[in-house]
């Protein structure tokens, strides 16, 4: 189970660094309801990652995709696909990063969280955690990993546990600082949120490219 817990880790701190949704839940701890929709939030965000995870890791039980002998070719063709994916990924965000002097473009509705209610934040966390490309190939991969490695019991299911709560630190330290320190924390936080912002298309494409490689590699050795 450790050395299962070892590939993953990667791939959980992969999903943990997602500037955007970061950015969100800081936004959200500002608003008049910071309290209930950044904590619906973080709930949103783990629901997302851990119900494609289990979705995931339930079909490659039942498909047996994880075998004594390795990987199925099955497996490995589909881990190549995430990794292409994750390198157009790399080079669309490298393209859309700020010149000197440009402001970065954050979505449009990031304007509107002020109005947002708990249940449209704790929906806005699990699109952002459950869907979002990269994400979502992140937790493929993870999932496809347990599944191969081979566990039995409730052991892959701890090890998915483990994937879940790393991919959920960065999301969750803003919302436990807030609160545990309240207005305290304001200066931290929008300082957090100020070098997201400004380094958002960069940090993604470096987190693409690296990873969009690391799943073309495996998904090569594995059709080999």
């Amino acid at each position: 189970m450790g050395g299962a817990i070892g590939d993953i880790l990667p791939l959980a701190i992969g999903v943990a660094i997602s500037p955007v949704p970061i950015i969100a839940v800081i936004l959200m701890l500002f608003s008049k309801k910071a309290r209930g929709n950044s904590l619906a939030f973080l709930i949103g965000w783990i629901l997302g990652i851990a119900a494609v995870g289990t979705v995931v890791l339930l079909l490659g039980n039942s498909a047996d995709i994880g075998t004594s002998s390795g990987p199925s070719k099955g497996a490995a063709a589909i881990r190549l696909a995430l990794g292409l994916l994750l390198l157009f990924g790399a080079f669309r965000q490298w393209r859309k990063r700020p010149q000197e002097g440009e402001e970065a473009q954050m979505p449009k509705w990031m304007a509107g969280i002020d109005a947002f209610t708990a249940g449209k934040s704790l929906g806005l966390a699990v699109l952002l955690s459950g869907v979002n490309p990269k994400n979502l190939a992140l937790i493929l991969a993870a999932a496809m990993t347990i599944s191969q490695a081979g566990l039995s019991g409730a052991q892959p299911w701890i090890v998915l546990l483990v994937f879940v709560v790393i991919a959920s630190l960065t999301v969750a330290v803003p919302v436990l600082t807030y609160q545990i320190a309240g207005d305290k924390a304001e200066g931290m936080l929008n300082g957090w949120k100020t070098w997201l912002a400004a380094n958002n298309a960069v940090v993604m494409a470096v987190l693409f490219l690296v990873f969009g490689f690391v799943l073309i590699g495996k998904g090569i050795a594995g059709l080999s």
